[in-house]
């Protein structure tokens, strides 16, 4: 494992349990793939009542995003501001994701970008199953954009 649940928590705004990654397995300047066990704990911030939604896998990527735009910094930094603009052509296989028994592998690859927006393609997988797809807008550095 390239980096695990202490050192992602450096990288991304989100402590706590609400930091959903346990690792991350393979990174390179595109592409990242992480991994994680959350969706099963009973005390997943992100539940409503005993279930967790598979939209919730929408903040699964966006964390692994975020740790993917954030690796090249010192880690021992927070990386820039930046939030969630758009996701597109998401596609849901599952209703829900504490149910899966497997853990979830997180795969994200950028497809292109500039300093200030980033956009990615995103998957997820439990096993071999299908989870979940999509792409993402990332707005960087929220102060510096001209709207």
């Amino acid at each position: 494992m390239l980096a695990d649940q202490e050192m992602i928590a450096k990288l991304i705004p989100h402590t706590g349990s609400m930091c959903l990654l346990d690792g991350v397995l393979e990174r390179d300047t595109q592409r990242i793939r992480c991994v994680s066990s959350s969706h099963r704990d009973t005390d997943n911030p992100l539940r409503s009542g005993d279930e967790l939604s598979a939209l919730c896998g929408i903040e699964y990527a966006a964390q692994v995003m975020a740790v993917h735009g954030a690796w090249d910094t010192q880690l021992d930094s927070k990386p820039r501001a930046g939030y969630l603009a758009a996701v597109r052509d998401v596609t849901c296989h599952t209703m829900r994701l504490d149910n899966l028994n497997d853990d979830l592998v997180i795969e994200a690859e950028r497809i292109m970008g500039d300093a200030a927006r980033v956009i990615y393609q995103f998957s997820i997988h439990a096993g071999t199953a299908k989870i979940m797809s999509g792409r993402a807008t990332v707005v960087l550095d929220v102060d510096k954009v001209v709207a």
